[in-house]
């Protein structure tokens, strides 16, 4: 788009080191478990793909589309279209986020998925942005990075639909 430029912020190969690192942390702590891996689209697509080719258990694996936001940035609510088909009662979950920043997504997911009575619910997002925190205190349970307040494009994340397919990650300036 016109005058928006993109900085080089992550490099793939570094996000992929970090992708295996995360894949070898689940696969230890979800070892013998009933695993369900909920990939929050479309933003975490990429990275859930890389993630679960890594894995050493297998999953069960579901899908659920969430937006909550337009353009550069947050609408302050959360869109929310399940198009969950698995049963998650008494099984281990494990929602795959691109990025938690105000929180917003992955409290309306939490509230989602504990009605439906899982055995844990816990969350893995590729990047954290802990700056922008609009909701009580979240702390995911995996992390690959913790990034500072700036718009980030690339490796599933866009702007306004824009730049997904980027292999590695850019500051996205206007």
């Amino acid at each position: 788009m016109k005058n928006q430029r993109l900085e080089l912020f992550l490099e793939q190969r570094k996000i992929a080191e970090r992708v295996a690192q995360l894949a070898q942390n689940i696969s230890a702590d979800y070892q013998d478990k009933d695993l369900v891996l909920v990939c929050v689209l479309k933003g975490a697509f990429f990275f859930f793909v890389d993630l679960i080719r890594r894995l050493t258990v297998t999953p069960l694996i579901d899908f659920v589309a969430a937006s909550s936001y337009h353009r550069q940035g947050s609408m302050g609510r959360v869109s929310l279209s399940p198009v969950f088909s698995t049963s998650i009662r008494g099984r281990d979950v494990l929602i795959i986020e691109d990025i938690i920043d105000t929180g917003l997504t992955y409290r309306t997911l939490t509230n989602y998925f504990s009605l439906r009575e899982p055995a844990s619910l816990r969350l893995c997002t590729l990047l954290d942005k802990p700056s922008e925190r609009r909701t009580e205190l979240i702390q995911p349970d995996y992390v690959g990075f913790v990034v500072p307040d700036r718009f980030l494009v690339g490796y599933g994340l866009d702007c306004d639909e824009r730049y997904r397919e980027l292999p590695d990650i850019h500051i996205l300036t206007t």
